[in-house]
């Protein structure tokens, strides 16, 4: 189901950052949601329409509008330049329902929250969330500088929140953040890979349950040389574009396909591979090594191929 909105605020957060404000055009209260929820936004484009899924950033519990933040990423495909520079106050605007991949786990005794850049986009949900159930947390954000820390703009001031700047010297420690943290505490992390994966190594060193450590990274699709796939219960042939992920390729054809987060981490649009005279570029967060050795998987939404022939399951 797609939700049709206004656009009724642009605000510039910092030099790359814009917050986007989405609202029912009629004032119809838009379903609520849980924090940590993405929506995806449609952005057409001559003949194709090009998706790209945000964190929510509004409050959960408030059905006036959505917010997201974009950061404009010069060398990217060209979804957030779309936002950043053809997208304006009183334009209509096309979005999916809200998401969630990146749950809080309500059990937990306390929440470590840990983001860096615009990783900090799903924690000003699950903030809002966490304080109107009292649940004990602390917020720890690291930015290289002020300047680039547009998550400044949206974070109070409180014991529990910690800012982390390079720039004045105050890097993050995550061993002192996380050494000592009470029985029963879940960490989450958002941000660049780096940090994703240092939260992780930090947390298996001090024994921390695998269960209690959550991440997110929405990932672009990277570009690359076109290709063609097969479908197989067709006999369609369908190109892809250099500029162009498989899944949009397939949505641009008409064919069905399920999908939800974009960036191959869900396991939504999962498809099996009935020949592959090639190599599969996996680039997901889904498949298992094994998955991807037999190349008889691709997550659409993230992979391309380089070879003679690709069929799929479709």
């Amino acid at each position: 189901m797609k939700l049709a909105l206004k656009v009724t605020e642009v605000e510039q957060l910092s030099p790359l950052v814009k917050r986007f404000r989405f609202e029912d055009p009629k004032g119809a209260s838009l379903p609520v949601f849980s924090g940590g929820a993405h929506i995806t936004v449609d952005m057409p484009e001559e003949d194709a329409i090009r998706r790209n899924s945000y964190s929510l950033i509004s409050d959960p519990y408030d059905g006036t509008g959505y917010e997201i933040a974009v950061r404009r990423e010069d060398r990217g495909r060209g979804g957030s330049l779309y936002m950043h520079t053809k997208v304006a106050e009183g334009d209509d605007i096309t979005v999916s329902l809200p998401s969630n991949l990146f749950q809080l786990d309500l059990r937990a005794k306390k929440h470590v929250l840990i983001g860096g850049g615009i990783g900090i986009t799903p924690f000003l949900s699950q903030l809002k969330q966490l304080e109107m159930e009292q649940k004990p947390f602390e917020l720890h954000y690291a930015a290289r500088s002020r300047e680039e820390a547009a998550g400044l703009k949206l974070l109070q001031e409180a014991a529990h929140i910690h800012v982390h700047i390079s720039e004045e010297g105050a890097r993050m420690d995550l061993g002192a953040i996380l050494d000592g943290q009470p029985m029963g505490t879940h960490v989450y992390t958002c941000g660049p890979d780096g940090l994703i994966t240092a939260v992780a190594d930090q947390t298996a060193r001090l024994g921390w349950p695998k269960t209690a450590v959550h991440s997110e990274a929405f990932t672009a699709p990277p570009p690359g040389e076109p290709f063609e796939v097969v479908i197989a219960s067709t006999g369609q042939t369908v190109t892809v574009k250099a500029d162009q992920s498989l899944l949009e390729a397939l949505e641009a054809a008409k064919v069905e396909i399920d999908s939800s987060c974009r960036g191959g981490a869900c396991g939504r649009c999962h498809t099996k591979v009935t020949a592959c005279d090639g190599r599969i570029l996996h680039n997901d967060h889904w498949l298992s090594e094994g998955e991807r050795a037999a190349q008889q998987d691709i997550m659409p939404c993230m992979s391309r191929f380089k070879g003679t022939r690709l069929e799929l399951d479709l």
